[in-house]
C-alpha cells in the first residue's frame, strides 16, 4: 500500500508560481514511477510530468515553465511551477507506479486568475 498527500494548491495570478509538494509514505521505493497529473473541469485528467530512475517527462504544456523533482530520503515529489497560465488551473494529482500498483493522492486545487 502507498499513502499519498499533496499539499500547495491555492490561488495564484497568471505568471505566478507556485510549489506542489506530495509526501508519499508505504511501500515507497527508488525504483517507483511518481508524477503529476491534473484534471480541469470537464475534461480527462492528462499527465503533467513523471520522475523515474534520475529521468524526468514533460507535457508539451509545461515545459520549460514547470519542473518535477523528488527527495527520496523524504519520499517526498514536488513540482515546480512557474509562469502559470489561466489554463493551468486544474485539480492536480500526485501518482505513484510500480509492480505492486497504481496510487493516486486526493489531488490539490491550482486555480490561475487574476
Amino acid at each position: 500500500q502507498v499513502q499519498l498527500v499533496e499539499s500547495g494548491g491555492g490561488l495564484v495570478q497568471p505568471g505566478g508560481s507556485l510549489i506542489l509538494t506530495c509526501a508519499a509514505s508505504g511501500n515507497i521505493f527508488a525504483t517507483n514511477t511518481m508524477g503529476w497529473y491534473r484534471q480541469a473541469p470537464g475534461k480527462q485528467r492528462e499527465l503533467v510530468a513523471t520522475t523515474s530512475g534520475g529521468r524526468t517527462n514533460y507535457a508539451d504544456s509545461v515545459k520549460g515553465r514547470f519542473a518535477i523533482s523528488r527527495d527520496h530520503a523524504k519520499n517526498t515529489l514536488y513540482l515546480q511551477m512557474n509562469s502559470l497560465k489561466p489554463e493551468d488551473t486544474a485539480v492536480y494529482y500526485c501518482n505513484s507506479r510500480s509492480s505492486g500498483g497504481i496510487y493516486w493522492g486526493q489531488g490539490t486545487q491550482v486555480t490561475v486568475s487574476s
